[in-house]
């Protein structure tokens, strides 16, 4: 965002800030979320790069389709555990695995910078 714009919301009374702000996230909750994105993002890329459906991995794995599109985009109800177990049944490594969730995370706006919300006055 150009500092002109965020001195013009500040100076109507928004507050401008990044997602973990605005959530009122912990760094560790942060770094979870982060950790939880990379592990999703690797799934599907995983997946996409065998060419299998969503259906032929849920029955590898003992789950259904529809539970592998909430892993595929890191849903709250999915665990680190169950994206971690359904990589591992996908041939990944352990360190493919520490790979992903020691990279940077992939903004898709602006790479360089959180994304940013505007809050209520």
């Amino acid at each position: 965002m150009k500092d002109s714009k965020r001195q013009k919301l500040h100076a109507a009374g928004w507050k401008v800030g990044s997602t973990a702000d605005f959530l009122g996230l912990s760094r560790e909750e942060e770094s979870l979320i982060d950790m939880k994105l990379a592990l999703a993002n690797k799934l599907k890329a995983r997946r996409q790069q065998r060419k299998l459906t969503q259906l032929e991995i849920a029955k590898r794995i003992g789950s259904s389709q529809s539970r592998i599109a909430k892993m595929e985009v890191a849903d709250k109800s999915v665990s680190l555990d169950l994206l971690v177990r359904s990589l591992l049944s996908l041939g990944v490594t352990r360190q493919d695995i520490a790979g992903a969730i020691g990279a940077p995370v992939a903004k898709k706006s602006n790479r360089s910078a959180p994304k940013r919300h505007l809050v209520a006055r």
